[in-house]
């Protein structure tokens, strides 16, 4: 799924002296508080992290005494969706008008009726809301289901985010892969027939070859017997 990356930051937290004999869990309590959050510095949301403390002498800060700064290396996983990224979540809630979306379990996602490609059609089937295809009966999508969708737009302070059916890459992650799985497996039979088909001709040529080369020999030796019956 793209929007997610891991990347590598020098930090440095700021440690209150009440906590300066616990620098360690204060440190982790600090990154913590971060989780699944934006973060306008990380430019994403802050899903994990490992850290390793550069420096255990912590230095004060002289702008925001009496807080020290302890400097970290840090690597981070961070979330950080863009405009016409491709993203994948599970269908918690259908409509005639949208279909509600949760992303990695935090983040939710909307898809409304006007960003729905029109193949899609919503029906009630057997008491349950779906969107079933009209072009490939079973491409369906119903709560539970896995889809893939694109990013219109994010609101970075409630981690909401605007989504997209529109694209023909997007929709039941599933039924998707399986497509996928077929193309290239007639790709693949298609390319060894037409290698074998190839072969055959290579074959066909060099035995060809072979039967003119025989031909040139049988005459040139009966140019050679008339040649010796005239003198």
């Amino acid at each position: 799924m793209e929007g997610l990356k891991v990347s590598d930051a020098d930090l440095v937290v700021f440690i209150h002296p009440s906590r300066s004999k616990r620098s360690s869990q204060a440190i982790l309590r600090e990154l913590s508080s971060h989780l699944f959050q934006f973060s306008e510095i990380f430019d994403g949301v802050l899903l994990a992290y490992d850290v390793d403390i550069v420096d255990t002498n912590a230095k004060i800060v002289h702008d925001i005494l009496p807080y020290s700064g302890m400097r970290l290396k840090a690597k981070l996983l961070l979330f950080s969706p863009k405009p016409n990224m491709l993203l994948e979540g599970k269908v918690v809630k259908l409509t005639p008008e949208s279909i509600h979306v949760i992303v990695l379990g935090f983040a939710s996602a909307v898809i409304i009726d006007e960003d729905i490609r029109e193949e899609f059609e919503y029906r009630t089937k057997h008491g349950k809301e779906v969107y079933h295809s009209k072009a490939h009966r079973r491409h369906v999508i119903k709560v539970g289901t896995m889809i893939r969708f694109l990013v219109k737009s994010l609101d970075k302070e409630i981690l909401h985010i605007c989504g997209s059916l529109k694209p023909t890459n997007t929709g039941s992650i599933h039924w998707l892969d399986k497509i996928f799985d077929e193309i290239s497996l007639i790709d693949r039979s298609g390319t060894k027939r037409g290698s074998e088909n190839e072969m055959k001709m290579q074959e066909h040529a060099v035995r060809g070859g072979d039967e003119i080369s025989s031909c040139n020999d049988q005459i040139k030796k009966s140019k050679k017997r008339r040649l010796r019956e005239e003198s």
